[in-house]
């Protein structure tokens, strides 16, 4: 006989989504939407979390209120996460999506030569910008677990995703605040997997590919032409699908990673990068 294939069992949970006013983040959201999860949009900016909100429950008639929160002030997750018990619930889920770098942790050149002017290479780099992309990228997903994660213990079930990056195993030039931090959550979700195993918890992450969004695209097209940049050819090169993802296609393995159908998984961070991790370059 045919073992019967396991429900996603999904609907009616609460998901408590960081950075929810974002391109990507919001996309998740709604795709967790259309199957019955309750979001809870949170974003520094109360105005981009409300509009997403509101548009999830117009396109999909399931609740989603937005909130205002700093992923980076305790104080303002537990008050946010009080009116979401309050109106949705319990939590069940957390995908810890607040993220970004910043200018100054970024260089100018991506290969130190002789003669490059110092200040545009490495030593060029500024303190202030590295804490700031650790602080957004690691601290935001510490402390949003540290608050919302409770709920889940509790109930000795849900699950975590954090969303890490392609630059945690091959860190791209000019940007190593960046991909250092997104190194550290791979293993932070690694350890926390291990520390919740036993308490019905499962935490793993997902590393995007390239995806073209407004923030990175005068980095990769050039916008009198419309072609790629050099820089934006590298990735083309580099990734043997030869396109760029869309958020969109982040969603089902979010929605797999959170789900029953991956009970026994924990403590993974997948790949979804059109084969760049794959590919050598030969």
């Amino acid at each position: 006989m045919t073992a019967s294939v396991k429900a996603l069992n999904v609907k009616d949970k609460v998901a408590v989504v960081t950075g929810g006013g974002g391109v990507i983040c919001s996309t998740m959201a709604k795709a967790l939407a259309v199957h019955g999860v309750k979001t809870a949009i949170l974003d520094l900016n109360l105005d981009a979390a409300q509009k997403v909100a509101a548009e999830i429950k117009a396109e999909t008639g399931v609740e989603s209120i937005g909130f205002s929160a700093n992923v980076l002030n305790r104080e303002s997750l537990e008050a946010a996460k009080k009116e979401i018990n309050n109106q949705l619930g319990k939590i069940d889920y957390l995908i810890n999506g607040a993220g970004g770098n910043a200018a100054s942790a970024t260089s100018k050149v991506e290969q130190m030569t002789p003669g490059d002017k110092l200040e545009d290479t490495f030593f060029g780099l500024q303190l202030d910008g590295f804490d700031k992309t650790f602080d957004l990228n690691f601290k935001g997903t510490l402390l949003p677990t540290l608050v919302f994660a409770t709920d889940m213990v509790e109930k000795e079930k849900g699950g975590i995703v954090n969303i890490s990056s392609m630059n945690s195993y091959r860190p791209l030039t000019r940007i190593p605040a960046y991909s250092a931090s997104k190194a550290a959550i791979n293993n932070f979700t690694q350890w926390l997997s291990v520390h919740f195993a036993k308490t019905g918890v499962r935490v793993n992450a997902i590393a995007p590919g390239f995806l073209l969004t407004n923030q990175n695209r005068f980095l990769l097209v050039d916008e009198k032409t419309g072609q790629s940049t050099p820089r934006g050819q590298k990735i083309m090169n580099g990734t043997p699908m030869g396109r760029y993802g869309v958020p969109e296609e982040l969603t089902g393995t979010l929605l797999y990673l959170l789900s029953d159908w991956s009970e026994f998984i924990t403590g993974i961070v997948i790949p979804v990068d059109g084969g760049f991790s794959a590919y050598s370059g030969v």
